[in-house]
């Protein structure tokens, strides 16, 4: 009999924080109530402290479940291909126009980034280690991987992602997203990404 709440009380601990991961890149941090949540989830708010300490406590997972999304998606969109062709398909994946349209389910890091700043530490070290993990996941990719050029050259790939997502989600003009993608993915594949 205990089983059935724990598996009740871990699927809801989770739907939670699945809602939470996907309202702090659409609204951000701050725009990100526990009562939204909870009512996002289909939930009372009063269940809230069931499941968490504490509001940062649930941003912290929520934001290491956004970055573990944003990797998995990379990662899978970019599986079919062959070893070599995989840094090329990760791009593709992550300066496509259904990534720069899909803040909500995308990368956490192009999301968030400028709030981080302003966070708790627990979310900010959540953020910190799927950052990290990104670097990684790319400069696994390059060639010579595992050597500091390869992890150099990693986060300048990394970081001329974020920005070109970031950049292409700000701007008003479609075509103007479009081609800050597109350059960027020209750009990282000419420089031997």
């Amino acid at each position: 009999m205990k089983t059935r709440p724990r598996a009740h009380k871990e699927a809801t601990h989770e739907r939670i924080v699945e809602t939470a991961a996907r309202a702090i890149r659409r609204t951000g941090y701050d725009g990100t109530s526990v009562a939204d949540i909870m009512k996002e989830a289909g939930l009372t708010h009063g269940g809230f402290y069931a499941h968490f300490a504490s509001r940062e406590a649930m941003l912290a997972e929520a934001a290491d479940r956004a970055g573990a999304d944003a990797i998995n998606l990379v990662t899978r969109l970019a599986a079919g291909t062959r070893p070599e062709n995989m840094l090329q398909a990760m791009l593709d994946a992550y300066l496509s126009e259904a990534h720069v349209s899909n803040v909500e389910r995308g990368c956490a890091i192009a999301a968030l980034g400028s709030e981080m700043p302003r966070q708790a530490p627990e979310v900010r070290q959540a953020a910190t280690r799927r950052i990290k993990e990104m670097i990684d996941l790319v400069a696994r990719q390059l060639p010579g991987w595992g050597q500091q050029d390869a992890h150099e050259q990693a986060l300048a790939t990394v970081s001329t992602m974020v920005g070109a997502l970031l950049l292409a989600r700000a701007v008003d003009d479609p075509r103007l997203s479009k081609n800050l993608c597109e350059a960027a993915r020209k750009h990282l594949m000419a420089a031997g990404s």
